[in-house]
């Protein structure tokens, strides 16, 4: 079988289904305890291995089910972390609308640590349930960064940067040498920074928090490599770059040659998940950075939408992009999650499937298996 990730891929979150989304309420009303909400995860998680397999992915995920969002479920079962409300954010919508969202700020008013394993009792349930490559995703540590900058990080606990990252960076380590030990070996850093860095008005945002967005990428691939230096030779570590996924809207918007050329090759991951489903990310030519020996996920098919693409139009995208890279290292995805956060996209349980296998059916005839 082929290392992931997998011609056919997909990034991971799925839509919550209704006995879920009812669990979670019942649970908050103090109608159901914790194991209760567990085995209604539990159900709900065998439901959608079983879709995966189905349409014929190789890797699988636990569609998120067990998350209220992408980043704080995990980040905030570090030490030396708390919620702190949120930054009040615009955004976008296909067809113009705009809504207002204010994405969770993570704070660090003491020592980060990893004093317990996070992911690996939900990998081994994923991994029980599954014959094909489980795929563990978690947010990349840059999440703690870029939207607090300094001053969410008390000055008493890291009067000195450098030793914040080095902390982080040993925790992300431990966590991962904990999912190594459970036999994980297919791993996903979801990362909204990198690709924030396109957008002119994000890195004006960064310039008044007090950083310099031409320096970020490079610091933020140190701290990703320091994260993953440890994690074993067959373990597969991919990004995924996302302009932010709530409710079928975006926060961000440009292409990626600002951050290409430290993205493909300081950045000492295995692949990459990248959003070209819209204009809005730009044109392939950045991926004539990409060395090789790895792989570029492209999500040509969008999650926000419930509108099919046709998939001649997917495979000349394809085409497109390997007039910049070699075909042989490019796969194809949605461009992001179906619900990065419990609300999920705007869009459709069956739309939902009729994308995945589109992905799988398009991979296949491109390069003759998914």
């Amino acid at each position: 079988m082929q290392k992931p990730p997998f011609r056919a891929d997909h990034v991971g979150s799925f839509l919550r289904p209704a006995a879920l989304i009812e669990a979670r309420a019942a649970f908050r009303e103090g109608r159901i305890d914790a194991a209760g909400l567990r085995k209604v995860e539990d159900d709900a998680i065998r439901d959608v291995v079983k879709m995966q397999e189905s349409l014929g992915f190789h890797g699988i995920t636990d569609g998120e089910f067990r998350r209220t969002y992408f980043h704080t479920d995990f980040l905030l079962q570090l030490d030396g972390i708390e919620e702190a409300g949120g930054t009040q954010v615009k955004f976008h919508q296909h067809g113009g609308k705009e809504l207002e969202y204010a994405p969770p700020v993570m704070k660090i008013p003491g020592k980060i640590g990893h004093a317990k394993d996070i992911q690996r009792a939900d990998y081994e349930f994923l991994a029980s349930c599954t014959t094909q490559t489980p795929k563990v995703t978690i947010p990349s540590p840059t999440m703690l960064h870029f939207r607090g900058g300094r001053e969410a990080i008390d000055a008493e606990a890291y009067p000195d940067l450098e030793a914040f990252y080095e902390d982080l960076a040993a925790a992300y380590r431990a966590e991962i040498a904990s999912l190594a030990d459970a036999g994980c070996r297919y791993l996903q850093l979801d990362d909204t920074n990198l690709a924030y860095l396109c957008d002119e008005t994000q890195r004006e945002n960064a310039r008044k928090r007090g950083m310099d967005p031409n320096e970020l990428p490079l610091l933020y691939a140190r701290i990703i490599n320091d994260s993953i230096r440890d994690k074993p030779a067959d373990m597969s570590v991919n990004v995924h770059l996302c302009r932010g996924n709530f409710r079928s809207s975006w926060a961000a918007e440009g292409g990626y040659e600002p951050v290409a050329e430290v993205l493909f090759n300081e950045l000492q991951v295995d692949g990459y998940f990248l959003e070209y489903d819209d204009p809005r990310s730009g044109d392939f030519a950045p991926l004539r950075h990409v060395p090789k020996g790895k792989t570029v996920v492209l999500g040509l098919v969008t999650t926000k939408l419930g509108d099919m693409e046709d998939p001649a139009d997917v495979r000349a995208r394809i085409e497109d992009a390997a007039t910049h890279m070699p075909l042989d290292q490019i796969a194809l995805s949605p461009q992001c999650g179906f619900s990065s956060t419990v609300h999920g996209n705007d869009i459709q349980m069956d739309q939902q499937s009729a994308k995945l296998q589109l992905v799988v059916d398009v991979a296949k005839d491109v390069w003759g298996y998914a």
